[in-house]
């Protein structure tokens, strides 16, 4: 079985928003007739949003059925003792063409107690960015608890924010507890846990199409907040080219940042799957004498007991991703 394993891809599991826009269309030719395509999930393990396999002879099998099956050998052999049949990440793209709603995640030992779930620490990588558009990540001044519940009840919360601009490249490590949203005229890449839980503390005062408000989780969200994060949410990383540089590497994920412009032979020696996102140009990854390529905006996954591939590429710009 192992030497009969290959590059995978996946269908991409696309979600409406009544805050998305067009660009996973137009820029990432996603293919869906959504008015308001906020994001496309293109490995998922959440309930209810299995990724499917679209190519070679696992094609129609899901991610689930997969893990299932090959275990260790497809998200290594240490990451199966602890996630079980679970895979681990959940890899997105996100378009938000209105401001997400400000909002934060709760910490594994919560998650666990209150949602049977994972926490959810993430990253986002900055696709594409419209001129003046901002990140917002967590606060431009020191923060109790009370003056944040006074200013959310007075509805200033943005006051006591941080707003940064971006540009394409840039890189956040989002870490649980740390409230943050992404604004306006930005797409990202996000690598995260798997997990689907956000508490949702302020949404701008909008309404959806029925005049609905959607679900504020302030009761949940005050004792999830850690007040006490220092800023170092941006990430610096080199960028030489044809080597894995390092951007994020946490208990969850470690994120390379690629720069392919001729052949590279790889070694997996992690013990872990590879997973690579294509943000710039295309690549083919070939393995097991099977070779799949990626174009911008497609996500292939490497099964972790496939030691030795390679990466052919002109210039692509790939995030590499592991645990």
């Amino acid at each position: 079985m192992p030497n009969q394993l290959y590059p995978l891809k996946f269908n991409p599991i696309l979600k409406d928003k009544i805050w998305g826009g067009q660009k996973l269309k137009t820029i990432l030719n996603k293919k869906a007739d959504l008015p308001n395509m906020g994001e496309s999930w293109e490995i998922s393990d959440v309930e209810g949003d299995t990724s499917i396999v679209n190519n070679g002879k696992f094609e129609g099998k899901s991610l689930k059925e997969l893990l299932e099956t090959l275990k260790g050998n497809l998200i290594g052999e240490k990451n199966y003792k602890v996630f079980g049949n679970k895979f681990p990440l959940l890899i997105k793209f996100i378009d938000a063409k209105q401001d997400l709603s400000i909002q934060l995640h709760p910490n594994d030992e919560l998650a666990e107690k209150r949602h049977n779930s994972f926490g959810k620490t993430e990253m986002w990588y900055v696709f594409q960015a419209d001129e003046g558009s901002n990140l917002i990540v967590g606060f431009n001044q020191k923060v109790t608890p009370e003056k944040y519940l006074k200013h959310l009840e007075h509805k200033t919360l943005t006051e006591i924010l941080n707003f940064d601009k971006v540009k394409k490249g840039d890189t956040y490590f989002i870490e649980v507890g740390r409230v943050h949203a992404i604004g306006a005229g930005v797409m990202v890449a996000e690598i995260q846990q798997t997990s689907d839980i956000t508490y949702r503390v302020y949404d701008w005062d909008r309404v959806d199409d029925q005049g609905n408000e959607r679900e504020l989780h302030n009761d949940l969200a005050i004792d999830a907040i850690n007040f006490d994060m220092p800023d170092n949410f941006r990430v610096n990383y080199s960028k030489t080219p044809n080597q894995s540089n390092e951007m994020v590497s946490c208990p969850y994920f470690t994120t390379n940042y690629l720069d392919v412009s001729e052949l590279l032979k790889k070694q997996n020696t992690q013990d872990s799957f590879y997973i690579y996102i294509c943000v710039g140009g295309e690549a083919s990854i070939t393995a097991n004498g099977f070779s799949e390529k990626i174009v911008k905006g497609e996500t292939l996954l490497l099964p972790a007991v496939i030691k030795d591939y390679e990466i052919q590429a002109e210039r692509a710009k790939l995030l590499e991703v592991y645990v």
